[in-house]
């Protein structure tokens, strides 16, 4: 069998892998939560936000540690548009015309825009340092403190509240299990999942940020589609564009900041010079979309016609 065909095999097979032992491990860590005690929104906040961008916070990580930084900002970059342009514009075009009641003006869009915008600026030079790590986790704590404030506001958070019964969330001894093997096949599927993009990058002859730009992003946001039609199905718009919002803010603050405390990391070229500022690009699109707190399928559809032509563009380069 052909090296090109066994590495491809590789790379499907570990990324699927990989998005169904983070599934596994954020439930379990969920159900061990609660039967300790924890309050559930506050393991919705952090476990939610983490959980949906956990293959690319993994994923990443490894990456700089086996010197493939390429591949960082690339998933980081891939995964926004993909969760704008794709998941957004389905959900929208889908829906025919999505009603938002919540404000996501007063928080949570400008909080978008910014981190999108600090991206772009702390990327111009071609290099991600330790010190905009430290802002980019900065702003994470900023953004999880405004959640837990929001939440304080609407549930109860003390241990004795209804929402916690010792008896109803008592752990089962599978739990620590699950716990142990999915975070191993997290950490495994990860490392063969880069093993491969290197590989692949190498026998074609291509980028590896043009890998983690299509088929690793597009990979590593199933969950945040999952996610956003479950919600779209129980008639709950305003969570899938909340959770599409929310996880393209933990991305950049996170995913991009974690890896850059382990190394600086290069930002390759490529990205800056299309990728990025495409980025840039369809989240104001998303903010002018939503001034009038709606968003119907025509632009739904036009976000789409974006994802084709970040696709088509990519696509182009590997041939």
């Amino acid at each position: 069998m052909p090296e090109s065909i066994i590495w491809g095999i590789v790379f499907l097979f570990s990324l699927v892998i990989l998005v169904v032992s983070a599934d596994f491990f954020i439930k379990s860590s969920e159900r061990v939560g609660l039967a300790l005690g924890i309050p559930q929104f506050i393991i919705g906040v952090t476990l939610v936000a983490l959980g949906t961008s956990l293959p690319e916070l993994v994923t990443s990580i490894i990456a700089v540690l086996e010197d493939n930084a390429e591949i960082v900002s690339g998933n980081v970059v891939g995964s926004n548009i993909t969760n704008i342009c794709l998941i957004l514009g389905l959900i929208a075009f889908l829906g025919r015309k999505i009603r938002l009641e919540y404000d996501i003006m007063r928080v949570e869009m400008p909080l978008l825009i910014g981190a999108t915008f600090f991206m772009a600026l702390a990327s111009y030079d071609g290099h991600f340092s330790l010190n905009e790590g430290f802002i980019c986790l900065f702003g994470l704590l900023i953004y999880l403190g405004y959640v837990l404030d929001l939440g304080k506001k609407s549930q109860q958070i003390t241990a004795g509240s209804p929402e916690y019964d010792p008896e109803i969330h008592r752990i089962s001894l599978k739990e620590p299990f699950i716990l142990i093997f999915s975070g191993v096949a997290i950490y495994l599927s990860a490392k063969y999942n880069v093993r491969a993009i290197e590989q692949l990058s190498i026998l074609y002859g291509i980028g590896k940020e043009v890998i983690a730009l299509t088929a690793v992003a597009l990979g590593t946001s199933l969950p945040e589609l999952v996610v956003s039609m479950v919600a779209v199905r129980s008639g709950n718009t305003e969570m899938a564009i909340g959770n599409i919002l929310g996880s393209n803010i933990f991305n950049i603050f996170c995913v991009m900041g974690v890896p850059s405390l382990i190394s600086t990391y290069a930002i390759p070229a490529s990205i800056n010079s299309f990728s990025l500022p495409l980025m840039v690009a369809v989240t104001l699109l998303t903010f002018f979309i939503t001034l009038d707190k709606s968003i119907n399928r025509w632009e739904g559809l036009i976000l789409l016609l974006f994802y084709a032509f970040f696709m088509s563009h990519e696509i182009m380069a590997l041939v």
